[in-house]
Parts: structure tokens; C-alpha cells; sequence
């Protein structure tokens, strides 16, 4: 009889230390002063999560803030009828869950791998520390509540949108927003398969979106990702 094979490791289990380029794409670290940043990335662990990968989990106690190195996640909730709410997507350099650490409740919604992605986290006892001491780590908590609450209701917004080019174009508004994911700059790595699933329509029907913006001049589709040319226009387009 040929015995089972063990289980993978949990995502928690392959965490480890950062290395130096790790660190240098994390944007809140250069705001600390040495003796903050040390106990920051003394703390800080990363771990690479596969496709599919949940990085929280509804239901779930927090333990960690966590961060996109590289990579693309979901965030979304399900209500009682099963149906599924997508509020973000994570790219590169977008920190998430400071609300839920700040309170130290369970998790109200998954995050989710799209692609193998390098996430980041500080164990919630080192965040409330570094809030407790640190003027520079305060600064850019307030700043992230304050720009993912205007995030959550435009995604409510979004949400009810049912023109395709609209809803595309806000979510990738929302992907470039330079306070919440200033790893990304002007050129988002995304496929069009990923684009879709964060926005909630077909391949097909995001390609015709695309190539709409593209016709208007918003934005440049490139070999493995997507250019923005006018994110003003993006965000306060009318098609």
C-alpha cells in the first residue's frame, strides 16, 4: 500500500525573513526612524503564495498586516446566498487589513493569490507597537484608512454599474491609485483573465472594454500588462 503523501506547507508555514530587495518594496519602512525600522523588519516575514492561495480568510482571527511585494490578490466577501463581492484588487505595494488590525477583530472578507505573489506580513502586536511610538507609521495608517474608504464605495459604485467600458475603466483607476499601490507606477503586469475576475465579466466582454479605452486614448494595452495614459480620464470618463 503505497502510504499518502504529507500536505503542502501552509502559506504561514513558508514564511521567512526578507531580504534586502524585498525590503526596499515596502513603502511605509523608509517613513520610520532607525531604531522603528529595525524592529520592523526584525518582525517582518514574507512568504510566496500560489495561485489560489487565501492570505485571510473570513471568519479568521488577525494575526499579521499584510503586503503585495509582487503579485496580484483579490479581496471580496460572500453574503449568506453565496454570492461574491469583489472590493479590490492588490497590486504590488498595496498594504490591507489595518482596519481589522486596529481592532483586533476576525477578518470580513478573503484575500485571495491571483498568480504566485510575494506577500508581506507584520504580526498585529508589532503594528500596534510601531502605532503606539512611531509619528511617520501613524501618518501612513491614516492615510491608508482614509483612501480605502473612499476604495470600498466607489467599489459599491462600481458594483452597480452595468456598462462594461465603465466598470473596467474604474477598476483600473482604482488599481493605479499612487497612495494605496505606489509599487505599481504607470505599467500594471495584469492579463486580461485577471482583469476579469476582478471586475466581474468575461474575458471576452473585458477585451472589448479594453480595446474602447484604448480608442480614447486612456490607456496603451502592452505585451503582459496595461499602460495608463490618463488616469484623470479614467477615473471621470463617460462612455
Amino acid at each position: 500500500m503505497t502510504s499518502a503523501s504529507p500536505p503542502a506547507p501552509s502559506l504561514h508555514q513558508r514564511r521567512r525573513p526578507p531580504n534586502a530587495a524585498e525590503l526596499a518594496g515596502i513603502p511605509w519602512l523608509g517613513l520610520l526612524t532607525p531604531g522603528e525600522r529595525g524592529v520592523a523588519i526584525d518582525a517582518l516575514r514574507v512568504s510566496e503564495a500560489a495561485p489560489g492561495d487565501f492570505i485571510c480568510r473570513m471568519g479568521r482571527p488577525v494575526t499579521y498586516w499584510f503586503g503585495v511585494i509582487e503579485g496580484l490578490l483579490k479581496m471580496s466577501s460572500e453574503d449568506r446566498l453565496g454570492q461574491t463581492m469583489t472590493y479590490a484588487g492588490l497590486p504590488p505595494g498595496g498594504w490591507f487589513g489595518e482596519g481589522t488590525a486596529l481592532k483586533r477583530e476576525v477578518y470580513r472578507y478573503h484575500v485571495q493569490a491571483l498568480r504566485s505573489s510575494l506577500v508581506a506580513g507584520l504580526p498585529v502586536d508589532v503594528f500596534h507597537h510601531l502605532l503606539d511610538h512611531s509619528i511617520g507609521f501613524n501618518r501612513f495608517v491614516m492615510n491608508q484608512l482614509n483612501e480605502r474608504l473612499g476604495q470600498f464605495i466607489a467599489a459599491r459604485a462600481i458594483d452597480r454599474m452595468h456598462t462594461p467600458e465603465l466598470r473596467v475603466a474604474r477598476n483600473l483607476a482604482a488599481l493605479f491609485n499612487p497612495a494605496l499601490y505606489p509599487g505599481v507606477g504607470e505599467v500594471l503586469r495584469i492579463t486580461q483573465q485577471e482583469l476579469a475576475y476582478l471586475v466581474g465579466l468575461s474575458r471576452q466582454r473585458v477585451n472589448r472594454a479594453l480595446d474602447t479605452l484604448e480608442a480614447r486614448g486612456l490607456i496603451r494595452v502592452e505585451y503582459g500588462g496595461l499602460r495608463v495614459l490618463d488616469l484623470d480620464g479614467l477615473r471621470h470618463c463617460e462612455l
